[in-house]
C-alpha cells in the first residue's frame, strides 16, 4: 500500500479561499458555483478549474471533473500522485470517481455534501437531483488505493457562492 501524503505544509485556509473564489467566478459566468484547484505538497497551485455546466451545456463539466481531465492531460501518473485537490464543495460521486481514476490521493473540501443539500432543498424543490453519496464512500471502495479526505474546511465561507443560486 502506498504511503499517505504529508499535508502539513499546506495553508488549507488560503487554498480553500482560492477555491471559493473560483466558485464565485463560475457563478458570475452563469455556471454552477463550484471551483477547484490542484496543488503540490508545498502548496503551489499547478492547475485551477471552474464549473462550466452553463456555458458548455454539458452537465458533466463540474469543476472537479474539469480539473481532473486537465490534470490527466498535463501531468504523468507519478506527478499526479503527489498533488492535492482543494475544492469549494465536497466532490459528488462522479467527481470522486474521476479523482480516483486520475490518481489524486488527497482531497480537501469546503462545503459538505450535506451542507449543499440543505441549501438546495426548498418547498419548491423538496428533492433536488443530487447524489447523496459522500466522497469518502467512493474512495473507501478502493481500500488498496487510500485517499485522504479533509473537510469541511471554512464551510461557512464555502456556502456563500451557493446562497440564492439554487432557488
Amino acid at each position: 500500500m502506498k504511503e499517505m501524503l504529508n499535508l502539513e505544509k499546506l495553508d488549507l485556509e488560503g487554498l480553500m479561499r482560492r477555491a471559493i473564489a473560483l466558485a464565485a467566478s463560475a457563478r458570475e459566468k452563469g455556471n454552477h458555483p463550484f471551483g477547484a484547484l490542484l496543488c503540490d505538497l508545498e502548496g503551489n497551485i499547478v492547475l485551477e478549474a471552474e464549473n462550466s455546466v452553463g456555458e458548455l451545456g454539458d452537465v458533466t463539466c463540474h469543476a472537479e471533473h474539469n480539473l481532473m481531465s486537465a490534470a490527466a492531460r498535463a501531468f504523468g501518473e507519478e506527478e499526479r500522485a503527489n498533488y492535492v485537490m482543494v475544492t469549494s464543495t465536497e466532490p459528488c460521486a462522479m467527481c470522486a470517481g474521476a479523482t480516483f481514476w486520475t490518481g489524486i490521493r488527497a482531497v480537501v473540501f469546503g462545503l459538505s455534501e450535506k451542507g449543499l443539500i440543505d441549501i438546495c432543498v426548498s418547498g419548491d424543490n423538496p428533492h433536488p437531483p443530487l447524489l447523496n453519496v459522500p466522497c469518502e464512500k467512493v474512495f473507501e471502495s478502493a481500500p488498496h488505493h487510500p485517499t485522504v479526505v479533509i473537510g469541511p474546511v471554512l464551510e461557512d465561507e464555502a456556502r456563500v457562492p451557493h446562497l440564492g443560486f439554487w432557488t
